[in-house]
């Protein structure tokens, strides 16, 4: 389906769900008006509020903490953020409030996957439970609430028996209240695997509007709730830049309402690194609704390129190098949506690919459905391969 008519049709999708779904958002959230709208997490029990803070590049505890006394209550990060700090950072800050009063969500992403997203003999129980280790230690918890298996784009890493266990161990020892995967790419197959396996309490996905594979996502996620899984969006904002140069937004607000125009999104993490974004946030935590001119604003953008890969791997046979595309073209969102060249340069660096590993190739015949200038992307963000990290950090 060609791109627009496709985008068409995911609105129209979660316009249904909007006027569908007026009885299944009652039972399974509660909105006064002006109030914080709620959504319980699965079967975890967990109330939650519907905007949560993505903390993964905050490194401003005085921002965790306006976040928190504005109602925010899940906050979520992960062992290899900012090379730890961000998990230090947010112990720093919640040991001095009540460990009741916030709910924690860290990321594990075990050793030794391979490009493709299979384990390897360094995939071990060892390695993941010294990583959790010393996230528990940064943190400066006994416990976390919600513990991911991160990053799991496979179904081999779903039912990757060595880590599972290892989860569920943490699990009965009280040192995990639930367990769950976050998922960058073949989501589908991932949280329908998840629901096969019955074990996971909860999925973290990415899901917005940008998806040009939204039906499949629906499903799957709707699947995901009916089992009593909890569902947590990422990536809600879709790089939340529509070009290289920063000059057009995503529109925060109509991204985010579209999100949770699916009442099967139970919450949603949103990157927080401004006061002016988290009062944006706090704002559609309280309302919901996605309004005619939002949509009209979103169809609009639908003609742009953008900056949010779908991962679907469709380039890939056209490279005559098997280069990993959509992971460099994720460190090329990271780079000029996020603004964050450490993290970019963290994710080249994973992929081990050569500064301009395009040069001199002639015979490529990769193709992006999102109208991306591959080899272009490719050829500015590889740069960062001859840049040491620490000087970006």
């Amino acid at each position: 389906m060609k791109r627009r008519n496709f985008f068409r049709s995911g609105l129209a999708g979660a316009a249904g769900i909007t006027l569908m779904g007026n009885r299944a958002l009652a039972g399974n959230s509660k909105r006064d008006e002006g109030e914080i709208v709620y959504r319980t997490l699965g079967r975890t029990g967990l109330r939650l509020p519907v905007v949560s803070f993505g903390v993964m590049r905050a490194d401003n505890s005085a921002l965790v903490k306006a976040a928190y006394e504005g109602g925010m209550k899940l906050f979520d990060t992960a062992h290899g953020y900012m090379n730890g700090r961000n998990e230090e950072m947010l112990g720093n800050f919640f040991s001095t409030v009540p460990r009741e009063s916030f709910v924690l969500a860290t990321k594990v992403k075990p050793a030794g996957v391979d490009r493709t997203g299979l384990p390897s003999k360094d995939t071990t129980a060892e390695r993941f439970l010294e990583m959790f280790d010393i996230s528990l230690s940064r943190l400066k918890v006994d416990y976390v609430d919600i513990l991911y298996m991160h990053s799991a784009d496979t179904a081999e890493m779903v039912r990757h028996k060595e880590t599972v266990k290892a989860m569920l161990d943490l699990k009965k020892q009280g040192r995990v209240r639930f367990i769950g995967i976050s998922t960058h790419k073949n989501e589908p197959l991932v949280i329908n695997t998840m629901v096969e396996e019955g074990i996971w309490d909860v999925v973290l996905t990415s899901y917005n509007y940008r998806q040009t594979y939204i039906d499949e996502m629906n499903s799957a996620i709707e699947k995901a709730a009916a089992a009593g899984m909890g569902v947590v969006a990422m990536k809600t904002l879709a790089g939340g830049w529509l070009d290289r140069e920063r000059t057009k937004p995503v529109n925060v607000q109509a991204a985010l309402r579209w999100v949770l125009s699916n009442p099967n999104v139970h919450t949603t993490i949103p990157g927080i690194t401004a006061f002016d974004q988290l009062e944006t946030d706090l704002k559609i935590m309280r309302d919901i609704v996605l309004t005619d001119q939002e949509k009209a604003e979103l169809m609009a953008e639908a003609s742009l390129p953008g900056l949010y890969c779908n991962a679907c791997s469709n380039c890939v046979p056209g490279c005559p190098n098997n280069l990993p595309i959509p992971e460099l073209m994720r460190a090329y969102m990271y780079a000029y949506g996020y603004h964050n060249a450490a993290m970019a340069s963290e994710l080249v660096s994973e992929t081990a690919v050569e500064s301009n590993p395009c040069a001199g190739c002639d015979t490529c015949t990769a193709h992006c459905v999102r109208g991306f200038d591959i080899r272009a992307k490719i050829s500015d963000i590889s740069r960062l391969a001859n840049v040491p990290y620490d000087l970006l950090a």
